[in-house]
């Protein structure tokens, strides 16, 4: 690749591998214009992740040097540090990372690959966000044979994508992860754009070629969606996808994403090439990942580039607060299922199930009632990210309410015969200029393609505590809407976990069986105590494995008592038995209807 000029009297970092085993990355910062005292600072969070992480804990033996001396440092806070600095002389940084946090969210090293997202990695110099930003990236004895991968623009690297990359400023290097390791790539046009697909942690048996199709046909249909037949708002794409033995997460950026799935759901090569795949169930675990990646891209418009009007300016010291998540995270996972529909993935039927899954999931929240999806918008940080056992009792997810407002929405758009979401999404890119977004916009889209006031709808669907009328709108649009008996655990108001032959309850809903009949968080699940069932028979205890025991030796008993351990002491908690409950089941009733609706 042809060499550029690098940024002039910019910051300049540069990464590379100190100690893959001891998985720790080694950054130089050279500041060539710094301030007097000049400041640095860590960010505290990554956009797209709403919780204060403290990337900060990672960062060590910070150490600064100008003209080949010294220079000391003092740290002011947890993340800022003010370098005792003669203004405009060159001022060199130097730090290690430790990486060990195999997620999206932050950074990782070890002997198989190497992860980071800049924001922690990479210093802010106070006074210098908005100039351009190098990075160089390194290759050392722990990268023998590793590659390289990243939506920054490269300046000068090699074939192994080692060198020179270049950020607007800040915002773009934050925005940008890098990937290194041995990798399987894979690429495909879409949109006139090429998309690049790299998947560590895959074995040879990956069928990447109907991976590389099946995404290929969901950025299409994204593309055409937003644009018709015009181009995207960028010139490249990267999908980075780590499979591990039990993962599952991804973040969205502007012209890449970080994926983890577990490897078990990745698409499998055929005995014969002519063997086709079998149709896609909603249970299967390739249909999660597809509905993954279908997600994240479809974040790169919808909160990428269409933000909360909150975000204009990513504080990354604090918090950011907006009530908007339900629309940006809620809105794109009605769109993620969806976009599968239309690029033919699956069919209706399964699209539906999809569906029915993420209604059962909200009514099966108690929290649903105590708070609103705007509400649990605004409390992210402190909620959403910080979930515990009462989490289900106190707040509701945006993602799957805000997909429900969403479906609600379109279906009653279409009910009216004036417009669809369809079109409100795309009037929102246009009148916000693929920029920041209020509320008031999409009110004023829906009123204006609707032709009426949608204040009400959102008041009550967004606003308040309100179940939404999902089962009517879904009726009338052509599903067919049955009933099917609970899970067990819901039935009685419970979470579990499974294994050794131990029950554990994780959480407790609130106004269950098990609230009542005094279960805890924490408690093992080891028996039953059960009243004779004939006259002058003698009580039974038994031993429980598994929580489907309860349900086969109770019998047709009413009340029994659960024998608990809770801090190594054995209680009995007398429980009556709850009436059946019942959870959404949809299929296809009208598929006319439904057409019109899913093949848009």
């Amino acid at each position: 690749m042809p060499k550029r000029p690098l940024a002039p009297l910019g910051v300049r970092f540069t990464v590379s591998v100190k100690d893959a085993n001891a998985h720790l990355f080694a950054v130089t910062l050279l500041i060539e214009q710094p301030a007097r005292n000049q400041r640095v600072a860590l960010p505290v969070w990554i956009p797209g992740s709403y919780l204060v992480r403290e990337f900060s804990q990672h960062l060590q033996n910070l150490q600064a040097w100008q003209d080949g001396q010294p220079v000391t440092i003092k740290q002011l806070d947890k993340n800022h540090w003010q370098v005792d600095a003669v203004a405009g002389q060159a001022l060199e940084l130097q730090y290690e990372v430790y990486a060990f946090d195999a997620s999206v969210r932050t950074a990782f090293l070890d002997s198989t690959r190497g992860f980071f997202n800049a924001t922690s990695m990479c210093l802010r110099v106070a006074g210098q966000e908005d100039q351009a930003h190098a990075l160089e990236i390194v290759a050392g004895d722990d990268t023998d044979g590793w590659n390289v991968v990243t939506g920054l623009p490269a300046h000068s690297v090699d074939a192994a994508g080692y060198g020179h990359y270049r950020a607007a400023d800040y915002d773009e290097l934050a925005d940008c992860p890098v990937e290194m390791g041995r990798f399987w790539n894979g690429h495909f046009s879409a949109g006139g754009v090429e998309h690049r697909f790299v998947i560590s942690g895959a074995g040879a048996w990956l069928d990447g070629e109907r991976l590389m199709d099946d995404t290929r046909r969901i950025c299409e249909t994204q593309i055409a969606f937003w644009h018709g037949d015009g181009a995207p708002p960028f010139s490249s794409y990267v999908f980075m996808l780590h499979a591990s033995a039990d993962g599952y997460g991804g973040l969205e950026h502007r012209n890449s994403t970080a994926l983890i799935c577990q490897r078990a759901d990745l698409p499998r090569l055929r005995p014969s090439s002519n063997d086709k795949p079998a149709a896609l169930k909603a249970t299967d675990g390739y249909t999660t990942l597809l509905g993954l990646i279908s997600h994240e891209y479809f974040h790169t418009w919808n909160v990428k580039r269409l933000r909360p009007a909150e975000f204009k300016r990513f504080d990354y010291d604090a918090e950011n607060y907006t009530e908007l998540l339900w629309f940006f995270e809620g809105f794109t996972s009605y769109y993620d299922d969806l976009m599968l529909r239309r690029a033919g993935l699956i069919d209706d039927a399964t699209f539906l199930q999809l569906v029915a899954k993420t209604i059962n999931q909200v009514q099966q929240t108690p929290g649903r009632h105590v708070q609103s999806v705007a509400q649990a918008s605004f409390d992210a940080w402190v909620k959403y990210y910080r979930m515990h056992e009462n989490t289900p009792n106190a707040t509701v997810s945006y993602y799957t309410k805000g997909s429900l407002v969403a479906l609600c929405l379109d279906l009653t758009l279409r009910a009216e015969g004036h417009t669809t979401l369809d079109a409100v999404m795309r009037e929102l890119w246009q009148r916000c200029k693929g920029g920041p977004l209020r509320e008031v916009d999409l009110l004023r889209a829906l009123k204006r393609l609707g032709q009426r006031s949608f204040d009400g709808e959102i008041a009550a669907w967004v606003h308040s505590t309100a179940d939404l009328p999902l089962i009517d709108l879904l009726q009338g649009r052509g599903a067919k809407l049955t009933h099917e008996k609970a899970p067990l655990a819901q039935q009685l108001g419970l979470r579990v976990t499974e294994s050794g032959g131990s029950v554990q309850v994780k959480t407790v809903l609130r106004g269950g069986a098990a609230e009542a009949a005094g279960l805890a968080a924490g408690d093992e699940w080891l028996g039953l105590e059960l009243a004779a069932v004939r006259r002058g028979g003698s009580p039974e205890a038994w031993r429980i494995h598994k929580l489907d025991d309860v349900q086969m030796l109770r019998g047709q008993r009413t009340r029994i008592t659960a024998l608990v351990s809770r801090d190594n002491r054995l209680l009995k908690c007398p429980m009556d038995w709850p009436t059946e409950s019942q959870a959404v089941k949809l299929g296809v009733a009208d598929a006319a209807r439904l057409g019109t609706w899913l093949s848009d």
